[in-house]
């Protein structure tokens, strides 16, 4: 066992970092009704943590359920669950899960959760399963999941499983969540949801192109994403400010800490926000191959 790894055991805390959609365009519909993407994901150095124990009877215990989410339902436990029955593995394990994401925020954080599952117990349990296995996993568990495991910032297509490697400069950025949770289903069901954007080739997209295709849904049926996105547009002029994902959050890019850091304090009081750097690559990427 190499260095990196042997530092990733079972006292370890393990981190699920929030994504953003740097832009999100939807290009076009399945004849089974999945919505055809485009998007740029970025990973940040902020999100869920997990920690995990072994049970020799084979059980999945969440020990830190979330309201109203039982446990048949929560993707933690699903991947736990799913990794079992694809590798015949008879080890159970008991997860605790200290949540900093919100739900239903666009962030990426159920979908993290659960990616941090599969990359920590293959690792734990010793299956040896590929990277590429472990991200055709994920996405029986959702369309995010697949690019958490990935571990890069990346270019998306299709449902968001077609995955390519991006490069992207050093950034900070601030979020803001707005208190509610956006049911994505009915954001992509709505009839007013343009779904005919022009497609980019992956090598066209710059930082800074394109926007969200659901952001006008997202904030004529929630305006509180609106008002909250005015703010962060006040407060980061002259940073841009979008939706990411299908809401609630809302971001700006600064090139630094300390702008960042500015725009955080010129927004009204009593917003829940906060700022964190872009990464390069997730922090569990050597936990598989």
């Amino acid at each position: 066992m190499s260095a990196g790894l042997a530092n990733w055991d079972w006292q370890s805390s393990y981190p699920a970092p929030a994504k953003l959609n740097l832009f999100l365009h939807v290009v076009g519909r399945r004849s089974d009704g999945y919505h055809l993407l485009q998007t740029v994901f970025r990973l940040l150095e902020h999100g869920d943590h997990l920690r995990f124990a072994p049970r020799a009877d084979g059980a999945v215990q969440l020990l830190t359920p979330l309201p109203g989410v039982p446990a048949e339902h929560d993707l933690t436990v699903r991947a736990a669950r799913r990794l079992q029955r694809e590798t015949n593995c008879r080890a159970g394990v008991d997860i605790r899960l200290e949540k900093r994401l919100p739900l239903g925020g666009g962030l990426g954080g159920g979908s993290s959760d659960a990616a941090t599952v599969l990359l920590a117990l293959n690792h734990l349990w010793q299956l040896g399963l590929s990277r590429q296995h472990l991200q055709e996993i994920g996405l029986t568990l959702g369309a995010d999941v697949p690019v958490f495991v990935f571990g890069c910032n990346a270019f998306a297509e299709g449902v968001g499983d077609r995955l390519q490697a991006v490069g992207l400069p050093p950034c900070h950025y601030v979020v803001v969540e707005p208190p509610l949770q956006v049911p994505t289903a009915a954001i992509f069901a709505a009839p007013e949801l343009r779904r005919n954007t022009p497609r980019l080739a992956a090598d066209e997209w710059r930082p800074g192109c394109g926007g969200n295709d659901l952001e006008p849904v997202a904030c004529a049926r929630f305006p509180a994403i609106a008002e909250h996105l005015a703010a962060l547009r006040k407060a980061a002029t002259p940073a841009p400010a979008r939706m990411s994902g299908s809401g609630a959050c809302v971001f700006a890019e600064f090139t630094d800490s300390q702008q960042a850091a500015i725009a955080l304090q010129h927004l009204p009081t009593g917003m829940r926000a906060w700022a964190a750097a872009g990464l390069d690559r997730h922090p569990l990427f050597g936990l598989a191959n």
